[in-house]
Formats: structure tokens, sequence, C-alpha cells
């Protein structure tokens, strides 16, 4: 090792660095896809949630509804998702992942499993299922996260 790479001596810091090379995949992953991270995570609540309306997605990213005006006009200028009227209201409009959207985005649960499963490769069967209870204890005792 030369003196310039990190040294990680705490469990903390180990949980980061693993939490940091997970967080480097996604964005790549996004990011092959020629997506921002919040239009990523846009079509994927869309295409959990669809027909969701613009305060919902505004909600979900935690971002103003100019912000999630702007960034649903970039999806929809590339065919991924589409904007229909609720119920004959103008101002009430659904949002829809298109199938060219959900069929961008439809891999990334596979990839994250991908690396998990390479993150995990140096331990066997009993390592891991010792990580998950330890891991599990650990996070027992912590506020559940949420959304908002």
């Amino acid at each position: 090792m030369s003196g310039t790479e990190p040294q990680f001596t705490t469990s903390l810091e180990l949980l980061r660095w693993i939490g940091w090379a997970q967080m480097m995949a996604g964005q790549d992953w996004v990011r092959e896809r020629d997506l921002s991270r919040e239009q990523s995570f846009a079509l994927g609540f869309l295409v959990q949630n669809p027909g969701s309306m613009q305060r919902d997605i505004a909600e979900m990213t935690r971002t103003s509804a100019a912000s999630v005006s702007s960034l649903l006009q970039g999806l929809e200028k590339r065919g991924l998702i589409e904007r229909r009227i609720g119920g004959g209201d103008q101002r009430s409009k659904r949002v829809y992942a298109t199938p060219a959207g959900a069929e961008l985005i439809a891999g990334f649960d596979i990839a994250m499993n991908d690396l998990e499963e390479k993150i995990l490769a140096p331990l066997d069967e009993q390592e891991r299922v010792t990580l998950h209870a330890l891991l599990t204890k650990v996070t027992s005792v912590l506020p559940q996260p949420t959304r908002d």
C-alpha cells in the first residue's frame, strides 16, 4: 500500500467503504443510461407507482414542483415518461413511465444483487449468515430509515 491510500481501522469505516462501493456502482449504472440520479429515482418511482402526480414525485425526491417539472420534461423528451390528464382536469396530470422508460431501468435491482454477490464473494455461506445476523443485531437498535 502506498501512503496515499486510506487506512480503514474501525468497523464503521469499513461499512462506509462498502456503502461507497455500492453507491459508486449504482451511479455508474445510472450514468451508463444517460440519466441523472434524480431522473433514475423518479423513473423507478413511476415504474412502481404508475399514475403518480408531480407532487408525489416532488415529495419522493425532496425537490420543488419547479424542479420536478424540469426533471420530467427531460424524461418526457426522451420518451421515458408520459403525462396524462386525470379526470378531465388540466391541472391534475398523472405521470407514467413508458415501456421504454421501464425497460431502461429494469436491470438496476439485478445489477445491485450482482454487486452484493461480488462484495460478499470472499465469505463462505456460514460467514455470510453470521455477518447478516450481526448487522441485523446492530441495526435493530437504530431508527428506521424514512423518506421524510
